[in-house]
């Protein structure tokens, strides 16, 4: 099997503090170290009261200092969001801080509404730079050059490893153009997968940073003892999506037994078909879905997320998956 790494958004419970959910966040990052997963990263969304990850970097210092071994990295940092040169020294001051084991996944979109783009002082067009501020950014984490008036302090020398992340084709020819590896948001983006997948694999470019592609994609995990807990498990996650879809986002709901009673039906299609790449049952179903997920996309690693309501069963989740 491929490594397995856990894509955490610190969900945000209705009744609980984003303090408790961040909390949280370092408990689970302790137990999947444990359980052998190869990293952790949290993702950028602003504006968003069922979310405590929007200050990814501080998020992720937190994570470092409850931690000892698991790699820690933004999936990701919105770099549209931000100059190349601040997101240089907030990850290069946690290499400064946690070393060798700390990831920068980078994304175009903007991670957030257009009232919150106004808010962050970004422009619209500010995502038409994105190909152009990644290389900026790199250069800022590689090696200084004889001469540059600007550095990135700390950062510069730091050469912490740059994913390019995405959920179409754009991200995929770029991380292929600059020989970067790239992660695939089929968590929630499931159309493209596989010619993103292709189209990265047939058009990668050798780099000082990869000699081959490396590819790994998101998928959705509510693992239990039983089926009807994992299914009881996952409508947190659809009552969320369906409310975000309908503009109405909020913490994540408590689970419900019966989410065709309460969901209009469309309303859940909708959903399901978002969350289209979801392993869920009991293990032996988790593990064969994972499986099979494998083997159809070739994917070199496994990024899996849990958006559940009791942090007990998340935590059950991510070890089930682990005993594959």
């Amino acid at each position: 099997m491929v490594p397995l790494s856990v894509l955490d958004l610190a969900p945000i419970t209705s009744g609980s503090t984003a303090a408790e959910s961040l909390h949280r966040s370092g408990d689970l990052a302790q137990h999947v170290e444990r359980w052998g997963y190869q990293r952790f990263w949290m993702a950028e969304h602003h504006n968003m009261t069922g979310i405590a990850s929007a200050a990814t970097a501080v998020a992720l210092a937190h994570i470092g200092s409850v931690t000892s071994s698991i790699r820690i990295g933004a999936g990701g940092i919105m770099l549209p969001n931000h100059a190349p040169l601040v997101a240089a020294e907030q990850f290069g001051t946690l290499a400064a801080l946690y070393g060798d084991r700390v990831d920068l996944g980078l994304g175009r979109a903007p991670g957030t509404d257009g009232a919150t783009l106004r808010a962050l002082r970004r422009s619209f067009n500010s995502a038409d730079s994105f190909p152009a501020d990644v290389q900026e950014l790199l250069s800022y984490l590689d090696d200084a050059q004889p001469g540059a008036a600007i550095r990135a302090v700390p950062g510069t020398g730091s050469k912490v490893p740059v994913w390019i992340l995405g959920s179409s084709l754009f991200g995929a020819q770029l991380a292929a153009s600059l020989g970067l590896p790239y992660a695939f948001a089929s968590h929630f983006a499931p159309d493209q997968l596989h010619a993103a997948l292709d189209t990265y694999r047939r058009s990668f470019k050798p780099s000082k940073y990869l000699s081959e592609p490396y590819a790994m994609a998101v998928v959705n995990v509510f693992a239990a003892d039983t089926e009807a807990d994992a299914l009881r498990m996952k409508s947190s996650m659809q009552l969320q999506f369906v409310a975000l879809r309908q503009g109405n986002p909020g913490p994540l709901p408590a689970p419900i037994d019966d989410i065709l009673g309460v969901v209009d039906p469309m309303a859940l299609a909708g959903a399901n078909h978002a969350l289209k790449y979801t392993a869920c049952g009991t293990p032996s179903q988790v593990h064969d879905y994972l499986g099979d997920f494998v083997a159809a996309t070739q994917v070199d690693e496994l990024m899996l997320t849990c958006h559940a309501y009791d942090h007990e069963a998340r935590l059950r989740s991510f070890e089930i998956a682990a005993e594959l």
